[in-house]
C-alpha cells in the first residue's frame, strides 16, 4: 500500500512542480530539489517493476496521473466555499518539499536501505 501511496504523490508531485515552473520564476533551490525527487521516483519506478506485476505498475500509474492532473487542475480553477478560495496554488507550492521528503523517505524504506 506504501508504494501505491507514493506512486500518486509522485504524480501529484510533478504535476506541481510543472504548474509552479511554468507560473513561478525558477530558482536554483527549486531545481535541485526537483532533480533530488525525480532520482527518488526513479527509483520507486525500478522497485515497482522489479517487486510487483509490471502491468498493474503500468494500468495504476496511467490512473494515478489522470487522478493527479484533475486534482491539480480543480485547484488551479478553484474551490470556493462561500465565495473564499478553500485550497489556493500556493498551498500546493508550499506541500513540495514535504512531498518530495515524503517521496524520498518512502523510497529508502521499500528498498531497505
Amino acid at each position: 500500500m506504501l508504494y501505491y501511496t507514493m506512486l500518486f504523490l509522485a504524480f501529484l508531485y510533478f504535476k506541481i512542480a510543472r504548474v509552479y515552473k511554468k507560473e513561478e520564476k525558477s530558482n536554483l533551490n527549486i531545481n535541485i530539489q526537483n532533480t533530488i525527487v525525480f532520482v527518488a521516483i526513479v527509483a520507486l519506478l525500478v522497485y515497482g517493476f522489479t517487486h510487483k506485476t509490471w502491468y498493474i505498475v503500468l494500468i495504476v500509474s496511467y490512473l494515478f496521473l489522470i487522478l493527479s492532473s484533475l486534482f491539480v487542475s480543480a485547484v488551479q480553477l478553484g474551490i470556493f466555499i462561500d465565495g473564499k478560495p478553500f485550497i489556493k496554488i500556493s498551498h500546493l507550492y508550499k506541500s513540495l518539499a514535504v512531498i518530495g521528503m515524503l517521496i524520498s523517505f518512502a523510497d529508502v524504506y521499500l528498498w531497505g536501505i
